[in-house]
């Protein structure tokens, strides 16, 4: 057994990036050679320098849902609604959703109340054991509740990052979104981080290197913040979420290959894995499926050779990720991510979700 204890580590409190770098592009890169096992401080914008022609990039390209939605009850009380996905349909034509509320204490089943400026009418209808509740919503004007929305909603920063100032929260509908994002496929509450430092133009220098992009589909939700809060890593309930892998993207993952499987972020990892874990070639049909997979040290990696990452939370899922990639097949990696990023804050590098970023080769 793995105590949690050993992904714990000290950040102070500047180093957690409030807002992103001028420039997508102007993150600075930290660059593992595992072979040779070095490292190297490099920017983002080097990245083209790292990769070969005949790599293929594993990008999430799930959009951002602005899901963070202000209401009101009948009675007057404030109510904020998160959307976490839709649910299906209601039978008189709304639409099922399963939220966060808050106060939630204070919102049984039953109880009612308006969001996104008064055109969406909330009825909770369930109250979930994991604390949230399946809401069934009518809109008015024949608005969907993601159009709502995406009209009048606030996008879901992670709680480390602190917004009052209005301005800020209008940049963050567009920084906290990947330039590749599909807007066809909004489903995420949270962004794939490590995709938000390309820009067009990186990726047009990565496609004249030779270099090749694959897309999935991740629904990344609100787990993906959850610490591990058992003693030992293997006792932590890990969070369910759905992805989807197209044909071609299927094919890009076995051989022949002419080069590496690059993935961008812990989201890629984990749908590679999971589909990898029952699939010993390509499918041949889109593959949708929940990954219930929980990556950690010792884990033997089927499909990723490389991987682009921020810098994550202590006592978090996707830290355990990261070692286990260091030093697949063993636990070897634990010590050395720790100290790896014990020297990434001496150096004041910045952390999270608008923060700068590693590569794994």
């Amino acid at each position: 057994m793995t105590p949690t204890s050993r992904f714990d580590y000290h950040l102070p409190a500047e180093l957690v990036a409030q807002t992103p770098a001028a420039r997508r592009d102007g993150s600075r890169l930290l660059v593992v050679d595992r072979a040779a096992r070095t490292v190297e401080h490099r920017m983002f914008r080097e990245l083209p320098g790292f990769l070969r022609a005949g790599d293929t990039l594993f990008r999430n390209n799930a959009s951002v849902l602005p899901a963070r939605l202000a209401g009101r009850r009948s009675t007057g009380g404030a109510v904020e609604c998160f959307l976490l996905r839709r649910a299906g349909e209601a039978g008189d034509g709304g639409e099922l959703w399963q939220c966060l509320v808050r106060p939630g204490r204070r919102l049984p089943a039953g109880a009612e109340f308006e969001a996104a400026g008064g055109s969406l009418r909330g009825t909770i209808v369930s109250v979930t054991g994991d604390g949230s509740v399946l809401v069934r919503f009518g809109t008015g004007g024949g608005e969907s509740v993601a159009e709502a929305a995406n009209r009048a909603g606030e996008i879901p920063l992670p709680p480390y990052i602190e917004r009052r100032d209005a301005s800020r929260r209008e940049e963050d509908r567009e920084r906290y979104q990947t330039v590749y994002a599909d807007p066809a496929r909004q489903v995420a509450v949270a962004a794939p981080t490590a995709g938000l430092h390309f820009t067009p133009e990186l990726l047009a220098a990565i496609r004249a290197r030779g270099v090749l992009t694959a897309d999935l589909t991740l629904h990344v939700g609100p787990g993906t913040f959850r610490p591990i809060a058992t003693e030992n890593v293997e006792d932590h309930p890990i969070h369910g979420e759905v992805y989807e892998i197209p044909a071609g993207t299927q094919r890009a993952l076995f051989p022949p290959l002419a080069g590496r499987r690059v993935a961008v972020g812990t989201t890629s990892v984990r749908s590679i894995e999971d589909f990898l874990s029952t699939h010993r070639e390509p499918a041949g049909t889109p593959h949708i499926a929940e990954a219930s997979l929980f990556i950690h040290p010792p884990f033997a990696f089927r499909g990723v050779d490389a991987l682009i990452t921020n810098f994550h939370q202590p006592r978090s899922t996707l830290l355990c990720l990261v070692a286990a990639f260091l030093a697949p097949g063993s636990a070897d990696g634990i010590g050395w991510l720790m100290d790896i990023y014990a020297d990434a804050v001496a150096r004041k590098y910045r952390f999270f979700s608008y923060g700068d970023a590693m590569l794994i080769l």
